[in-house]
Order: structure tokens, then sequence, then C-alpha cells
């Protein structure tokens, strides 16, 4: 029987670096993937639809919302982003493990929908280096970093409802730390004794 894969949600303030680590942690680790979100934002510079999110009006996104496509949705600075329910539910069965890059409100959605899944909460070293990052990577106006760095605040007072918190100070060192979670829950019991069943059978095991 093909063991069903985990579900990862991971969190941060715009701006922490989370997309680049969920990047490096999927292209060095086996049998791990991430969801592309829907989102009724326009794409920035070098986004590509069904690679980095599935563009899509409003008036589609409202749609699917109306025919429980999305496992969870929010809507973060007046755009809309949302997870599809088939393609996680689908992928998970084939025995993926599957990373959400959603934010604290959709985390909340996906605990009551997987009460078994792992939530990672990463913070930059400080608020002044997470303003520095925002202005270098040179994707949003003044007034929406403004607004960015307020929703910080906001949104970090939700860490407790997580159940890691990474610090992205050191990529490499953050990097570990993600894939440490990861490797770890892979070897806890339930896993590994589904996975080797065969083996404590031997040893009669049940």
């Amino acid at each position: 029987m093909l063991e069903s894969g985990k579900l990862y949600v991971i969190a941060a303030p715009s701006g922490t670096g989370k997309t680049s680590l969920v990047k490096a942690l999927i292209e060095s680790t086996s049998n791990i993937t991430v969801s592309i979100s829907h989102t009724t934002r326009p794409s920035r510079p070098g986004e590509i639809h069904g690679k980095n999110y599935y563009f899509i009006e409003k008036t589609e996104f409202e749609h699917m919302i109306y025919k429980g496509e999305f496992l969870e949705h929010a809507n973060v600075f007046n755009h809309f982003y949302g997870t599809s329910r088939q393609w996680v539910e689908t992928t998970l069965a084939n025995g993926l493990d599957v990373i959400l890059e959603i934010d604290w409100q959709g985390c909340q959605q996906i605990q009551r929908l997987f009460p078994d899944c792992v939530s990672i909460f990463i913070l930059p070293p400080s608020l002044n280096s997470l303003s520095e990052r925002l202005i270098a990577r040179n994707q949003d106006t003044p007034q929406i970093i403004r607004q960015r760095l307020t929703d910080t605040c906001e949104t970090a007072s939700h860490i407790h409802e997580f159940d890691y918190l990474i610090i992205n100070d050191d990529f490499t060192t953050a990097l570990n730390d993600l894939k440490t979670i990861v490797l770890a829950n892979r070897l806890l019991e339930p896993r590994q004794s589904k996975k080797y069943a065969a083996l404590l059978k031997e040893f009669q095991i049940r």
C-alpha cells in the first residue's frame, strides 16, 4: 500500500526569503514538491503562469470558491490567493510530501482540515534587515513596503500557532534547519512502520 505524503505549511512575512528556501529544499530533497497557488494579483517580471502562480481574474477566483475548489484562500493586500484542493489531495495520495507557501490565515484553515500537518514559520533576523530586503528586491512601491512592514508584526503575532520557527539570518543554516524538520518527520515511528511493514512483520511487530 502506497504511503501518503506529508503536508507542510510554511508561512513568513513577505521578503523573508521563504520562496528561495523552499526552492532550494525542493531541489535538494527527494519526494517533496510545492503547491502552486492561484492568485488574482498581476504577475511580476520573470514570473511564469503555471510555474510561480496560476494568475487568474477575480471572477474566476470567486467561481472556484463557489465550487469549493480551494483548500484555503485569503485576501492579502487586496489580492486573493488560494490552494487547489484536488491537486493537494491527489499529490499526497501519490506519496509525495507537499509544501504550501501560505499566510497565517491559510495555515489556520489547513490545520482544521489536516490536523497532522507540519507548520513552519520563518522570520528575518530583524525588522531593519527585512526593510532592506524589500527595498533591494525592487518589486513594491514605498507605500506597499510600509504596509508589508506594518503587517509583519501582525503576522509574527501568530508564531505560537506553528510547530517550528526558523530565523533566516544565514541562508545555508536556515535551509539546513528546514531540511532537518522534513527528514526528522520522515523518521517518525508511524511513517517508518508503514514504510517497513514487511520488515516489522518478520519481527512479529504489528
